[in-house]
């Protein structure tokens, strides 16, 4: 684990802290699944969101873990990085966090695929066909489930998808047993993968409870901190 530099995340200031002594888990990027030694499996994903997060939930006072299989933040004072590369590393990752955490908010694109039986050595163009066994990646946020400290966090998960956007978000919240769930539509022009802004739509098991229009990332990040304290509130009062 590294401590990145100094600037990301500037002092809150007179802004409230909501997550004051919270200790946040984020994860962000895509996750790279090597074919050989050069070449891997990934996806458009690049971090943005998690590192504005990232921001976001140190900006509110928590502390703040940062997974990351994207390129890390230049600067992110407070902010404690692990990189990582593949869906099995960062689910060791994350649940060597969670011992600790209050919130996970699961921000990366974890690759659903990855080759069966990597080479060792870089595969040659041979000018033919190539056929590639890929195996199921681990679920991270399936596994969680079984986390001896599952209750004890709010898991917040994120869902980008290209159609039937409320139906896909909402199976995916009650499939992995979410608190919330975060929709992007990635299909949208603006707001996809590598774009600095975005738009969201946000679910728990009763329906939509947030929607933030197109934004910068970290805008949306704090509309989406905002939530998450509320949330938490709620869980103390209850």
């Amino acid at each position: 684990m590294t401590e990145a530099g100094s600037a990301l995340v500037t002092a809150a200031g007179s802004h409230p802290l909501p997550l004051r002594g919270r200790r946040v888990v984020v994860t962000a990027g895509g996750t790279r699944e090597p074919i050989d030694p050069v070449r891997f499996l990934g996806n458009r994903s690049s971090g943005k969101m998690g590192n504005a997060l990232a921001a976001a939930c140190r900006e509110a006072g928590a502390e703040v873990e940062l997974i990351t299989a994207a390129s890390p933040p230049a600067a992110a004072s407070g902010v404690a990085v692990t990189p990582v590369e593949t869906a099995a590393e960062m689910q060791v990752a994350v649940w060597a966090a969670l011992e600790r955490a209050d919130i996970l908010l699961m921000a990366a694109a974890v690759a659903d695929y990855r080759p069966r039986e990597p080479a060792d050595r870089k595969l040659k163009k041979t000018g033919g066909e190539m056929t590639m066994v890929l195996a199921p990646t681990v679920d991270i946020l399936e596994s969680i489930r079984a986390h001896p400290r599952r209750q004890s966090v709010l898991v917040v998960g994120f869902a980008a998808e290209t159609d039937d956007l409320l139906g896909n978000a909402a199976e995916k919240l009650r499939r992995k047993g979410l608190d919330l769930i975060v929709l992007n539509d990635v299909g949208a022009p603006g707001v996809g993968m590598g774009a600095d802004d975005n738009a969201v739509t946000v679910l728990d098991q009763g329906g939509v409870v947030l929607t933030v229009d197109r934004s910068p990332k970290l805008e949306v990040a704090r509309r989406l901190v905002a939530l998450v304290g509320e949330r938490l509130a709620r869980r103390a009062r209850a």
